[in-house]
């Protein structure tokens, strides 16, 4: 099959189930709301080593969020939901809670499972803090030196799905690297999904287990490495010197899906994109299949 000229690969991408809550975060403006996000984002690429997963989603207007004001929202994700619940309380209380200007609040209000993040949170008032509404929303005033920090109450939390993927192989760094550029921001315009690794995109890769150090969980995915093409069975065709791959997790499977279409789209139209295809572990990662011929 070919996409805008650029053959892609009659393959898969292996998701799996994660646990995932949306945080509302606003501040005084869309920077400081931004620098909050990005922290409470921090060390959070992948479930390999990182104690979760997550990601900025989108900018929200001021009429998009609670408190009216500037606001980003990030998806924080774990297979584990007792995990993300922690993760939640850590990074909204070391992450948010420290930063000027910044309120959080839950971004999944339909969702009937929830975590008791800020009354967690409000202990760290002391005894000072308060119990107050945020149009209509119970929430926690808690004082700190510039004023109150206020935290919503409770946040939900939804099952979605993670590690949908797709590797892209340009002629050299340049047109790999901005074809994968070109993809991430096709995905960034979309609502339920982020893109959890550096940019939204992955230049180590990885496979699931080792062949020689078999004390790891995850190794280089040797397959994909131009540089091994010759040393082991490669799938890197001649005439690619540089492999990326975009990591997307999201609400659901569809959403995933569909954010992989737009981002191969996208990234076809690059000049030097000379393959695109997917990474599938024999199910060792995952229930979920997301076949690239079916986006199209």
């Amino acid at each position: 099959m070919f996409v805008n000229g650029v053959e892609v690969e009659d393959t898969f991408c292996e998701a799996f189930d994660v646990y995932v809550s949306r945080v509302v975060i606003t501040a005084y403006n869309h920077c400081l709301a931004e620098i909050a996000a990005k922290e409470a984002c921090g060390f959070a690429t992948s479930m390999i080593m990182c104690p979760a997963e997550a990601g900025v989603e989108k900018t929200l207007g001021f009429e998009e969020t609670p408190d009216g004001r500037a606001g980003i929202s990030i998806l924080i994700s774990h297979t584990s939901k007792k995990a993300l619940k922690n993760q939640l309380i850590a990074r909204i209380g070391q992450c948010v809670l420290t930063a000027p200007t910044a309120n959080a609040f839950d971004g999944l209000e339909s969702a009937e499972d929830r975590f008791d993040i800020g009354n967690k949170l409000r202990y760290f008032g002391d005894g000072y803090e308060r119990e107050v509404e945020v149009n209509g929303r119970k929430c926690w005033a808690i004082p700190v030196m510039e004023g109150e920090f206020v935290v919503e109450n409770d946040f939900g939390v939804v099952k979605g799905v993670a590690g949908g993927n797709v590797f892209i192989m340009g002629v050299n760094q340049p047109s790999a690297l901005s074809a994968a550029m070109a993809g991430v921001n096709a995905v960034k315009e979309m609502e339920g999904v982020m893109t959890p690794f550096p940019g939204g995109i992955v230049a180590s890769g990885s496979k699931v287990g080792a062949n020689k150090y078999r004390f790891l969980k995850a190794t280089t995915n040797e397959k994909y490495v131009p540089s091994l093409r010759g040393v082991v069975d490669s799938e890197v065709p001649e005439g690619v010197g540089a492999v990326y791959e975009i990591v997307i997790n999201g609400l659901s499977e569809e959403v995933v899906a569909e954010a992989i279409r737009r981002c191969i789209l996208a990234a076809t139209k690059i000049p030097g994109v000379v393959k695109i295809t997917a990474g599938n572990y024999g199910g060792k990662l995952g229930k979920h299949r997301i076949y690239l011929k079916d986006l199209f």
